[in-house]
């Protein structure tokens, strides 16, 4: 294999939580352990004191929250690690799905106060659709929280997920002391605000040391002898094998905030996380050591840096090297591209590469050339699969506040429907603009994004729809319905006509009386109709 230990030395994943569990905490916890920032914002209560790396866009800074994927890249114990922090509010589920799809692997913040939340059974569910291996990091143990044999036997049973323990806490809140990690036999004593970065564990690797004592106190000693041993005789030994074939999560407990418990899950995550893996196209599965180049947008960001108007598609390599300056096929367009700046990321901060390799992100400058999901490979025709388009959930009319900025509100509109937190659907054979998002805050973005970043104000009306379905079948029977359903039928950026049902009734009558008609609630039926 031409490019083996490049491969070899990456590990690309995300990291996914309920919001306010902590994750953006624990991203910039994990960059200060590879080196790649020196400062931590601080994020409590929503109140950003100084702002989070990772959340760099104005609306983020505000409200306290992640909007926007943010791809990060460090290195940690001679590995390459291409970190992903997810939105964390439900109301972009959709982006974190695709996100996923460029991911190999997957770390879970839960809250110990909190539990398993909704948002996070909606994202464990896409981790299981795929087999995503995933790690757990229960944080906020420094505050008094559910009892942790409780919070396992949640976890297993809501997220349908089977858990193995590679750490332990010595109590919670106010009496927590520490954890022991299972996998290494080390004790790692807490101290609040002792937010250090040095390697304080102690080695220990029979709990009958008399030490342990000295360490905790006779008591915790002892709880935590009893804990471990009713751990070994229910889960045994941890096998990697599982872990990576979706079917166990090793969990860790700590504080994020307090910098405690991060470095043993990240240790752990080097040693036993995937090599990048492959991906399946509409022809083939491609595997990562291929010789020749191929991989696939998943994110498109317009505006990383509102001083250039620059719009930045996010690639994951697949197979083969990129190259600077190399020509690529974009399978969609059937035409030839290069790219004479690629990036890669440290949140807002880019860095001109020359290649990259399988699991890499990297950052291409876009005139407008790429939807999310296109493909570019080194001449093969082929598409890769898995990234569909959702069915959204509200609908609103899309009205112009100010007619003398009629073209920045059109250029507006279409770069950031462009990339992926909304749909854009006009009336067939009319202008009325209607976007269709799943959740009310995707609404609250894009209007301050299009009077932030392009100068134009816009308002929005709601309207009752159910759901929108993407509308195939027999030429002749798809006209006659567009011509009795006028009012109800749209077209997608790319032209595919749209019906917009006002309630499962309609949807269910339509689907009945009209059998030739193939009702789609996702975007896959382009690349199922291309096999």
């Amino acid at each position: 294999m031409k490019y083996e230990k490049e491969i070899a030395r990456r590990r690309t994943f995300a990291i996914i939580s309920h919001p306010d569990a902590g994750k953006t905490t624990l991203t910039e916890k994990l960059l200060l352990f590879g080196g790649a920032i020196q400062v931590a914002g601080a994020v409590k209560s929503n109140k950003i004191k100084k702002h989070a790396t990772s959340d760099f866009m104005e609306i983020e800074r505000q409200r306290g929250i992640s909007v926007a994927t943010s791809v990060m890249c460090f290195e940690y114990q001679g590995k390459l690690i291409n970190l992903l922090d997810t939105p964390g509010h439900k109301d972009f589920a959709e982006d974190t799905y695709r996100t996923l799809t460029a991911v190999d692997s997957v770390i879970l913040v839960i809250d110990s106060v909190n539990g398993v939340e909704e948002q996070t059974r909606r994202l464990m569910e896409v981790c299981r659709m795929r087999d995503t291996p995933v790690i757990v990091i229960v944080n906020k143990m420094d505050r008094d929280g559910k009892y942790p044999f409780d919070l396992i036997d949640e976890i297993e049973k809501e997220l349908k997920i089977n858990l193995h323990p590679l750490s332990w806490p010595i109590n919670m809140g106010k009496e927590f002391k520490g954890v022991y990690n299972l996998y290494d036999k080390t004790l790692q004593l807490y101290s609040p605000n002792q937010r250090s970065l040095e390697d304080n564990n102690i080695d220990i690797p029979n709990l009958q040391d008399p030490t342990l004592d000295q360490l905790v106190g006779q008591r915790d000693a002892n709880q935590l002898r009893e804990d471990v041993e009713l751990l070994d005789g229910v889960y045994g030994a941890m096998d990697k094998a599982d872990y990576r074939a979706g079917l166990v999560a090793p969990v860790f407990f700590g504080s994020a905030v307090n910098n405690f418990g991060v470095k043993e899950m990240l240790d752990t995550f080097v040693q036993i996380a995937p090599e990048p893996l492959g991906r399946d196209t509409d022809k083939r599965h491609v595997a990562p050591e291929e010789e020749k180049f191929s991989g696939f947008v998943f994110k498109i960001h317009a505006n990383l840096d509102p001083r250039h108007r620059d719009r930045i598609a996010f690639l994951r390599v697949v197979s083969g090297r990129f190259q600077r300056s190399t020509y690529y096929k974009h399978t969609r367009l059937g035409k030839d591209v290069r790219f004479s700046n690629p990036y890669s990321f440290m949140a807002r901060e880019k860095e001109i590469i020359d290649d990259a390799y399988p699991g890499d992100v990297v950052g291409l400058f876009d005139t407008g050339q790429f939807k999310i999901g296109d493909t570019l490979t080194q001449g093969e025709e082929l598409q890769f699969t898995g990234i569909p388009t959702f069915s959204p959930e509200l609908f609103k009319e899309l009205v112009n506040k100010d007619p003398m900025k009629t073209k920045q509100l059109e250029k507006g509109i279409n770069q950031l429907t462009d990339e992926g937190v909304a749909q854009l659907f006009t009336q067939h054979g009319g202008n009325r603009k209607i976007i269709g998002c799943v959740g009310e805050l995707q609404f609250e973005v894009i209007q301050y994004r299009l009077l932030q970043e392009y100068g134009a104000a816009c308002a929005f009306m709601p309207l009752s729809f159910y759901k929108a379905c993407w509308i195939t079948g027999d030429k002749k029977k798809l006209e006659d319905f567009v011509r009795f359903k006028q009012q109800n039928v749209m077209t997608d950026k790319d032209g595919n006509l749209v019906y917009l049902a006002q309630s499962e009734w309609f949807l269910n009558t339509e689907r009945q009386n009209n059998p030739d008609i193939e009702f789609h609630t996702t975007s896959e039926f382009k690349t199922q109709n291309k096999q």
